[in-house]
């Protein structure tokens, strides 16, 4: 063999050998590092569905097969997340609960649709409770951080707002809980005071009954006897009996608000009924000496209406107004229909006006601003109004200081 012979020999085998050097580096190393940054690309992209080949490696194999299995724990566990979240996303959709969630700025960043409607917004992600022009973000926008407080407004609803906070990522996000109560809150408190009134009317008709026929015997007794002050006690019994038939009267108003019949809706036109009420109703005004004025849609306001019972809510509005207007002060009521886009009538009058403290009470069961008041006007109102399905509100506008209350039919 010769010398050149011998190089090539030589050359043949290193080149060989460096072959074999390079595969086997090729596969204990740069394949498993290969293998771990393609893992870490796929964690990068967060593609959990995604596998790594084994190599043929023992040692590289077992960390494939850590890496595939865990892999597969957080593809199981994301689809899990995913799941809930959905769920809940539609659990929060549906609920009949408001839901708003605010950032640490206090602007509200998610609220579901129960939300908007309770505030009169669809659309309320950027803002803040305060800056809201609702009675209710005012009540909201004063909650403190875990505070639940019941607002009742002057539109007869009533809300249980609660401010409340979760973790996420290690801070606290504040949400707030919007519960309307206002049905419940009203037929308890009807079952309460239809109880309460039924008992005291009964015992105290039944012995002022007996009182007064006493009286009424007693005095019959001492007119035909001879006695020296007969007048003087014969009237002292009479201003008894009659003290005793005013507090049965008393007591009788109360029993006949829980005494209103069920509402009879038919389909009505309110423009002719209220020409049909009309003469009534100026005579109740002119009486106060407030000017009535009636300002009726062009259209026809076709309502669900039992004539009998909202005229009489309609006439306690009306003395509601005449009241508040003070004897000097060219008193004005105005009563108007509209047909679009919502069917509503107002009654708006230039009385005294209704404070803020006052709106949120007026129909708390014999709640009255009036000296005298026994809040019974009220309650009757609210309930017939409830039956009809109506929104209704009462509020003294900052602008003109008109007062309105405004009813809105299904």
């Amino acid at each position: 063999m010769t010398i050149h012979q011998l190089i090539l020999a030589i050359g043949a085998a290193l080149f060989a050998v460096i072959t074999i050097i390079a595969i086997w580096y090729y596969r204990k190393i740069i394949l498993p590092m290969r293998g771990i940054a393609n893992g870490m690309d796929l964690i990068r992209a967060q593609d959990f569905s995604s596998r790594l080949t084994k190599v043929g490696q023992p040692e590289a194999d077992r960390i494939v097969d850590m890496f595939n299995t865990m892999m597969h724990r957080l593809k199981t566990e994301r689809l899990r997340i995913r799941e809930q979240n959905h769920f809940l996303d539609l659990l929060i959709s549906v609920s009949p609960m408001g839901i708003m969630i605010l950032d640490t700025y206090g602007r509200i960043t998610m609220h579901n649709p129960a939300a908007g409607e309770f505030l009169s917004r669809p659309d309320l992600k950027g803002l803040r409770p305060e800056d809201i022009d609702s009675p209710l973000a005012a009540g909201i926008a004063r909650l403190q951080q875990g505070e639940t407080e019941t607002l009742r407004l002057s539109d007869s609803k009533i809300y249980r707002c609660s401010r409340l906070s979760f973790m996420d990522n290690g801070y606290a996000h504040p949400f707030i809980l919007i519960e309307q109560l206002t049905q419940e809150v009203v037929k308890a408190e009807k079952r309460a005071y239809e109880k309460v009134i039924r008992i005291i009317s009964h015992e105290v008709n039944n012995s002022v009954a007996g009182i007064t026929s006493m009286l009424q015997t007693v005095g019959s007794i001492i007119r035909e006897s001879d006695m020296d002050d007969a007048a003087y006690t014969t009237e002292s019994m009479d201003t008894c009996a009659a003290r005793c038939m005013a507090m049965s009267k008393f007591i009788s108003a109360y029993a006949d608000v829980v005494k209103i019949p069920e509402a009879r809706l038919h389909p009505t036109d309110l423009n002719c009924k209220l020409n049909e009420w009309r003469g009534f109703l100026e005579s109740m005004c002119s009486r106060a000496d407030v000017s009535l004025e009636i300002l009726q849609a062009p259209a026809p306001v076709i309502v669900e209406l039992d004539a009998m019972l909202f005229e009489q809510a309609l006439i306690n509005i009306i003395k509601n107004s005449i009241e508040a207007i003070t004897p000097e002060g060219n008193g004005k009521i105005t009563i108007e229909t509209h047909a679009s886009p919502e069917k509503l009538l107002t009654v708006t009058d230039n009385g005294s006006g209704i404070s803020d403290e006052a709106a949120s009470h007026l129909f708390t069961p014999f709640y009255s601003t009036k000296p005298d008041g026994q809040g019974l006007g009220l309650i009757l109102i609210s309930d017939v109004l409830t039956q009809h399905g109506c929104r209704f509100n009462i509020q003294t506008s900052g602008n003109d200081r008109l007062t309105r209350f405004s009813i809105i039919f299904r």
